[in-house]
């Protein structure tokens, strides 16, 4: 018997993290036994187990998330052990940690910014002498747009991108890092790199610059227990100097420019910003985003219009990685794309997104990457390449949030496995820190209907936990702004408020997927005001409408990019908008009630759950005939029908949805609503056969047409076909 994967609030050994509850969760593997006759949860103040804060022994612990009713305090390691006894008579015991930030803790430190005058990206930095070695360091700091801190030379922590990917109204993360190994006695040298990144770079479809902030700034905070038992601290204050970095362009979309002949000015002294309010300094939430896998070059191509493009044979969100030892001058550029057009690079897909990266040589050896930017791509066009470019001489490195893989399908059907890879690599593409529509082009942001249809698949694939209470947590502080309304994505710097149905319903589909996935009620707990307050706003305007109990107001995207629109141009489907967004507001009501119920919040619960009953009856007069036809006739309309068990005759709507399908020569209509939950309402409502069918159409549209057309990802929302849980022919 082995205890394993034990993760406190759906991470391992969180470092520096904020935590509104503990919630600890385990797995037992390698086990003879059936159930556990004995478990027992520790959480102690050492390593050693002698200052033991809390304990909890029981027949059976809640191993998919155990409360710690603990009172934290700042800057403190906690060490949790779980022990358990099977009924085959096996046991076994197993140690992690978490580790508390800054929490309410007052900072020390002061947030600092270059001159107004200063434009170009500064690197702050001081020196500071150690008396003795460190027994311990942790760096806290945080910057903005992104930063990367070095401590000697030597990058603090793994981490990529950060402060990461929120409405920085709201919050700016800081992350702690273990710096223990990276001190030395005597001289040492604390440097923060900056870049534009979502706070003051191109942002959105209008490319809006300097949404959140248009002036760089750093805030760092050092301490080192030393060995007499007295501590160190380095804190930004005026004491810090700054100049200018090697870096003359850095861009969430347009890419970066690396220039290691760019004049870098003389070194000036940091001056302390209007400072952020501490209140929006807050420990970090998002988990890290690093390098999670490397991809060769497959093959060199020397186009038709004389270009040399490197072929990774794999769509993924990352950069290239090369070595650099070339003449001081030498300039080298890679524009980034995903396909190839008459056999010639081709990138305008990505809109006004450059996508590009150049750097230019000082005639140092190093080794060159991103540092403030990533693409999605799969081809790079190289210009400036002395000599001949080689595929050994770059190496595509896979950059996505820490999410560990839940879930791999194999099966004798290489098509299904090329499409099931697709549905990963999808993921892959679009979890970097946010839920995102798309890692190429001028977007990247986290569309909440794409998030809402994908989840289920997401969960499938990867433990997701974590990931997605960042996202909700952003959805909340979005929705409390906005009186209850769910925005149409995020981050939302501007447009529309939101307030659509399917793309807000992620308010109450995203908990209720997590709960039903992993069963956490400390989670659900915290989702809840989300859930209560999206439905209560929906409640409030139909009550200004009307009270009809139907969703037959405002604007909706409905069942987006469906097949049976107006035109075959339509962004839309046919199915009436009214229609779908009275079935979500019944779904959504229902899944409140549900999650008061598990909350025990009985009278919420007996509130939604009669709300739903209500709506659910107007849905029946409004859109079904007395003998049971619907009538709205179009496939997403069935489908949502017996997704969301509503008819007057199951029976009759089951026959009926097979006609509507022979009528429709049974090739897929539906869009974001019918597309995504098309595999599995079928499979779940005795129509395998079906099922199999849609999924291993061939012809447009289709999933397989994607692959034989050599796609190598899919978008979320078509990859939903991940939901059917590979029940129609895996």
């Amino acid at each position: 018997m082995i205890i394993t994967d034990i993760r406190l609030n759906g991470i391992r050994e969180p470092l520096g993290f904020e935590l509104p509850y503990c919630s600890l969760s385990w797995k037992v593997k390698e086990t003879a036994s059936r159930r556990p006759v004995r478990e027992k949860l520790t959480v102690a103040a050492d390593a050693g187990f002698t200052r033991v804060l809390y304990e909890k022994e029981a027949e059976r612990l809640r191993a998919s998330g155990e409360a710690i009713p603990l009172a934290l305090s700042p800057r403190t390691r906690y060490f949790c052990r779980v022990e358990t006894e099977g009924d085959a008579g096996d046991s076994a015991c197993g140690v992690s940690w978490f580790e508390t930030g800054k929490m309410d803790e007052p900072w020390r430190a002061q947030w600092i910014g270059a001159q107004p005058e200063d434009r170009f990206h500064p690197v702050f930095f001081r020196d500071f002498t150690l008396p003795a070695d460190a027994v311990s360091a942790r760096l806290y700091v945080s910057g903005l747009g992104l930063y990367e801190a070095y401590l000697n030379g030597e990058k603090a922590g793994n981490d990529l991108l950060a402060p990461f990917c929120n409405d920085y109204g709201d919050a700016v993360q800081a992350q702690t890092y273990d710096v223990t190994a990276l001190l030395k006695k005597g001289g040492n040298t604390l440097q923060i790199f900056t870049g534009n990144g979502w706070y003051k770079g191109r942002l959105g479809y209008e490319g809006r610059r300097e949404v959140f902030g248009d002036r760089f700034q750093a805030i760092a905070e050092l301490h080192v227990a030393l060995p007499d038992g007295g501590e160190a601290v380095v804190c930004t204050d005026e004491s810090w100097l700054y100049r200018g970095s090697d870096f003359e362009a850095t861009d969430i979309y347009d890419g970066e420019t690396l220039n290691r002949l760019l004049w870098q000015g003389k070194e000036n002294p940091a001056r302390p910003v209007q400072p952020l309010p501490m209140k929006k300094l807050t420990d970090r939430y998002s988990l890290p985003v690093t390098v999670r896998d490397s991809l060769p070059v497959r093959e060199v191509i020397h186009t038709p219009a004389g270009e040399t493009v490197l072929d990774l044979g794999q769509n993924f969100t990352g950069w290239l990685e090369f070595t650099a030892d070339f003449p001081a001058g030498t300039t080298i550029t890679l524009d980034h794309g995903e396909i190839l057009q008459n056999g010639n690079f081709y990138n305008d897909n990505y809109r006004s997104a450059k996508a590009r990266m150049i750097y230019v040589s000082d005639g140092r050896r190093e080794t060159v990457r991103a540092h403030f930017t990533y693409f999605g791509f799969r081809y790079a066009r190289v210009t400036g390449w002395p000599g001949e470019a080689r595929g050994e001489d770059f190496t595509g490195r896979v950059v996505y949030s820490d999410l560990p893989d839940a879930l791999r399908l194999r099966s004798s059907d290489e098509k299904l496995n090329r499409l099931a890879a697709n549905a990963y690599w999808g993921q892959r593409s679009n979890f970097l820190d946010m839920p995102t529509d798309c890692p190429q082009r001028d977007e990247r942001l986290g569309w909440t209907g794409d998030a809402q249809v994908f989840a289920p698949t997401a969960c499938f694939q990867m433990d997701t936990r974590a990931f997605y209470r960042k996202f909700l947590k952003d959805l909340r502080a979005d929705q409390v702004k906005h009186d209850g309304i769910i925005c149409n994505y995020l981050p939302n710097f501007g447009g529309p408020p939101g307030g659509s149905s399917v793309w807000g319903d992620v308010a109450t589909f995203l908990p209720m997927t997590l709960y039903d996935f992993y069963g956490d009620e400390a989670a659900l707990a915290e989702s809840y005001p989300l859930m209560r307050d999206w439905v209560g706003w929906i409640l409030r305007q139909d009550e200004e409408h009307g009270g009809r109990r139907l969703w037959d107001f405002g604007f909706h995207f409905g069942d987006w990019l469906a097949q049976d629109g107006v035109t075959p141009q339509s962004m839309k489907g046919g199915t009436e908008d009214a229609f779908i967004a009275s079935m979500y507001y019944y779904a959504s009501a229902g899944k409140v009630g549900r999650a008061a119920r598990i909350l025990q919040k009985t009278e919420d619960a007996e509130k939604f759950c009669a709300l739903a009953g209500e709506i659910k009856a107007a849905i029946l007069r409004e859109y079904f005939s007395p003998n049971g036809r619907l009538c709205v006739q179009n496939q997403t309309a069935y489908l949502l029908c017996l997704n969301f068990g509503v008819w007057v005759d199951r029976e009759r709507l089951m026959a009926d949805f097979r006609t509507r399908l022979q009528k429709d020569c049974y090739a897929i209509k539906g869009g974001f609503v019918g597309a995504t939950m098309m595999c599995r309402v079928l499979a779940e409502n005795g129509m395998e056969d079906l099922a199999s069918y849609f999924l291993f159409q061939e012809g447009f549209p289709g999933w397989m047409r994607c692959v034989n057309l050599g796609a190598t990802t899919i978008c979320a929302g078509t990859a939903c076909w991940t939901t059917a849980r590979y029940r129609a022919r895996a």
